[in-house]
């Protein structure tokens, strides 16, 4: 399984490299993936080979959002890098293929961001989407 760390430093590299090749856009749902695999394991489930509409990454949010609501505040999330991973794949300009893989970038660094938080605080969601619950002890949430 790939570290939360991992996955951010190859983000960063991406992000500096700025190369924007349809590779790149593999790579990035591979990274997408393993950000929900690290949440399904911590939460004591074994991650889906499936695919949901073609693509594993859908199926993986499909199995973490089953018994947790708050876990759908990143399905937009997962539709929108799939969106453009298929943008990326169908670009035959290198101008709209870059762009693509930019934002696809930005999404699974999102999703990072957001799994890794609410490994952190299960609350994470419930206030669409908001970081409240890392800022706060859990005394002020309770008086919340």
């Amino acid at each position: 399984m790939t570290t939360f760390a991992a996955i951010d430093a190859q983000l960063d590299a991406m992000a500096a490299a700025n190369t924007g090749t349809r590779e790149d856009a593999d790579v990035l749902m591979r990274l997408g993936e393993a950000v929900l695999e690290n949440w399904l394991v911590a939460n004591d489930k074994t991650p889906t080979q499936d695919k949901r509409e073609g693509f594993r990454l859908l199926a993986l949010h499909a199995q973490g959002a089953k018994g947790d609501p708050s876990f759908n505040a990143c399905r937009e999330t997962c539709r929108e890098a799939v969106y453009n991973f298929n943008v990326a794949q169908a670009a035959a300009d290198p101008g709209e293929l870059s762009r693509a893989v930019a934002t696809m970038r930005r999404l699974v660094q999102h999703l990072s961001l957001f799994i890794s938080g609410k490994c952190q605080s299960a609350q994470l969601g419930e206030f669409c989407c908001s970081s409240r619950p890392l800022r706060q002890t859990d005394s002020e949430i309770l008086e919340s």
